[in-house]
């Protein structure tokens, strides 16, 4: 089954569909005019976006998703460029080495210069957690060098969380907004929005550095199944739990309870596993009874960036908010 996408979202695609047509020769107006975009969106692969939401915004350069190198013992792949799902997975089983590696300022470069070429008059550049990746700190290396104007957004966190800054930055941008107001539609969306999850096991994130090893060998000994997230742009514990199946109610427990506490009708959810989809499909089932307002959420693998750093059996639940703020007196404002 193809990762699906959460009713309300794909009125983004819809959205650029009808700047595209406005534009064409004789083409019959809309009641506004069509907004002038000037301003182009990067971002990273771990943003998690949906493979068909990324196509519907990139094939005009306006959005760019940069991959993140993984490798996995001696190989080095690119996200997006390799299928390497099964590659990853088959080398945590047995215990091959996986590291991941931020991006280079080349290739970022290589971004902001296309975007420069299309006739875009500044960028906004939002990446993973900088104390999660040094990703931001190549985009700004990069941002010094090339002759257009970009805005460096650490998002503070990771996954479809970071994923949502990035959509309300093309809602923004598609609006034709300046790059202060599309870096402020993101810095606000991402504010709202949450990371929890639960990992069979420390061991891989304690590898990749992403927790310290006390942690990891204190979880192995009383066999305790923590329920984490993200918290200052860090992956901090929230819970500890004594089973699997108790973690995971847990989990149901804490996402319910956030986004049942969201504004009426505003919470959005979306799911990340790796090689447990039907433990993911049968999480948003029951979170759907339980949230009977909130659209369906969005179910997609890890990134293999972050499936890196996860493992196996990994479950993410992001809980975000579908509004973007107020507009100015005589703008457009749209939500996501």
């Amino acid at each position: 089954m193809p990762d699906r996408e959460p009713a309300g979202w794909p009125w983004l695609r819809e959205r650029l569909v009808r700047l595209r047509q406005s534009a064409r020769p004789g083409a019959v107006p809309e009641a506004a005019p069509a907004a002038v975009v000037r301003t182009a969106v990067v971002t990273d692969s771990a943003a998690a976006l949906p493979a068909d939401w990324v196509r519907a915004f990139t094939e005009n350069g306006l959005l760019t998703v940069v991959p993140m190198p993984v490798m996995v013992g001696a190989e080095i792949y690119g996200e997006g460029e390799d299928d390497i799902a099964d590659t990853i997975a088959v080398a945590l089983a047995s215990g091959t080495p996986v590291k991941t590696s931020r991006p280079s300022p080349g290739q970022f470069e290589q971004a902001y210069t296309a975007a420069l070429q299309r006739g875009f008059e500044s960028v906004v550049s939002v990446h993973i957690s900088g104390e999660l990746s040094g990703t931001a700190d190549s985009a700004r290396l990069a941002a010094a060098r090339v002759g257009i104007p970009v805005e460096v957004l650490d998002s503070r966190t990771v996954g479809m969380a970071q994923g949502m800054g990035v959509q309300s930055a093309v809602v923004a941008a598609a609006d034709g907004r300046n790059a202060a107001d599309v870096r402020a539609f993101a810095e606000e969306r991402l504010a709202r929005t949450r990371v929890y999850f639960y990992v069979p096991s420390l061991e891989q994130l304690r590898r990749g550095g992403r927790i310290g090893a006390a942690a990891s060998l204190w979880g192995t000994m009383f066999a305790i199944k923590p329920i984490l997230a993200v918290g200052d742009g860090k992956i901090i514990p929230l819970e500890k739990v004594r089973s699997a199946a108790r973690a995971i109610t847990r989990l149901e427990e804490i996402v319910a309870a956030d986004a049942a506490a969201r504004p009426n009708g505003q919470a959005r959810l979306a799911l990340h596993h790796f090689g447990n989809r039907a433990e993911a499909e049968q999480l948003a089932a029951r979170l759907a009874l339980l949230l009977p307002e909130c659209p369906a959420a969005q179910i997609s693998a890890l990134p293999a960036v972050l499936a890196a750093h996860a493992g196996l059996g990994v479950l993410a639940v992001i809980v975000g908010e579908s509004s973007t703020p107020a507009a100015p007196a005589g703008s457009r404002a749209h939500s996501a």
